[in-house]
């Protein structure tokens, strides 16, 4: 299998509120999404099915104590 082929997620490979990296822009008839985080749940299926979406790396230090904001 190639490096292409094991980036490639499903939706249900993230938790809905899980905050993911968009690495590429990705574009919709109603939006554009820009390379960034966001909440797994506010980003459109094609983003998961193009492969666009990863899980952020885990967090070191005092920084894996912050949560990330409730009900955003």
């Amino acid at each position: 299998m190639s490096s292409f082929e094991q980036r490639i997620f499903s939706r249900s490979s993230f938790l809905p509120n899980e905050i993911v990296e968009l690495r590429q822009a990705c574009f919709t008839p109603a939006q554009v999404f820009t390379p960034g985080k966001y909440i797994a749940g506010h980003l459109p299926d094609i983003a998961f099915e193009l492969g666009l979406v990863d899980h952020l790396p885990p967090v070191k230090g005092k920084n894996a104590e912050i949560k990330p904001p409730e009900g955003k």
